[in-house]
């Protein structure tokens, strides 16, 4: 007798609906019926307009800003396991409120911990994410966590462009892990930018550790905000003699002068993925910004996870 697998139900949120689409046809299956309500004072209702009884429901959003995402997501699980779902995934492609992922100075609160909690309360069984702020913030969940990797759509993109003396640089001293990681695929060299921070958002100094002359830089970050620190480790790797630098980061949040920013920049492209929806109007018209799609990924995992099976193979890079 064949092996049964429960019915698979994706489901979109309404600050992520294009990836949704993608994945949804990617996988094979279109998106459930499902309705977002609001009230005139603007709070929001989402209602499911088909049964999700005894199905393996996927809900996918990120949780960038508006926090009415965060919200959202928390309504459609609570909803979903009212519906009788079997087993609840929260496809959460951009884990928003990471960088508040410890006590750095007194009196903040953990907000990554608390997004955990509030999650795991609301009733989903396992979340599935990509390239987390720190991969530590698994930890905070007491659930599983599929913890994709943007490297596997990422690297051949980098290996397509033929650069002749390719090195990878982190903007900051925090992200050099993840530069010496992406680096091993390439066998190439890893640089960093260090930086010194006035406040958030705000930079007050820089420096390079490594040699960048005649080099083709790849910066390599996971989040890319106002995109100052980016355009600042660009700068300052062209002035040390570089041939060329493009940036590589996983979610494009690109907030306030961001895109602005990214075209008066040295960077010959920002190459980014689209588990944040880009502004429309702004993407058409920047000239620097190479969108990847993670639909394919998040299609073969979804697919993993209901058929029981191991989603190892999508860590490996080709």
């Amino acid at each position: 007798m064949p092996l049964q697998f429960n019915t698979v139900k994706l489901f979109a949120g309404s600050g992520t609906t294009e990836l949704a689409e993608k994945i949804a046809q990617s996988y094979g299956k279109p998106l459930g019926d499902k309705t977002l309500s609001r009230f005139s004072d603007g709070e929001i209702q989402p209602f499911y307009n088909e049964s999700v009884r005894g199905s393996d429901v996927f809900i996918i959003q990120s949780t960038n800003q508006p926090t009415d995402n965060l919200f959202e997501l928390l309504l459609m699980t609570d909803a979903a396991k009212r519906a009788s779902a079997h087993y609840i995934t929260a496809v959460v492609p951009y884990f928003g409120f990471a960088r508040q992922d410890r006590k750095d100075k007194p009196r903040v609160a953990i907000g990554a911990k608390m997004i955990a909690n509030l999650l795991t309360a609301a009733g989903i069984h396992r979340i599935m994410t990509m390239d987390l702020h720190a991969a530590q913030i698994q930890g905070f969940f007491d659930i599983p966590v599929d913890h994709l990797d943007g490297s596997i759509i990422f690297v051949p993109y980098i290996k397509s462009l033929k650069l002749p003396n390719l090195t990878i640089a982190s903007p900051d001293m925090g992200g050099s892990y993840r530069a010496r990681t992406f680096a091993k695929f390439f066998n190439a060299e890893v640089i960093i930018c260090d930086k010194r921070r006035k406040r958030a958002n705000e930079i007050e100094s820089m420096s390079i550790i490594g040699d960048v002359t005649g080099q083709d830089v790849v910066l390599i970050d996971d989040i890319c905000d106002t995109a100052g620190t980016l355009s600042k480790a660009a700068a300052l790797i062209m002035e040390n003699g570089a041939r060329s630098v493009r940036a590589v980061c996983t979610h494009a949040v690109l907030s306030g002068k961001a895109y602005e920013t990214i075209e008066n920049s040295v960077l010959s492209e920002m190459i980014v993925t689209d588990t944040i929806q880009l502004d429309p109007e702004k993407a058409k018209q920047s000239t620097k910004i190479k969108v990847l799609s993670t639909a394919d990924l998040f299609a073969k995992a979804i697919k993993s996870v209901n058929q029981h099976s191991s989603i190892s193979d999508l860590f490996e890079v080709e």
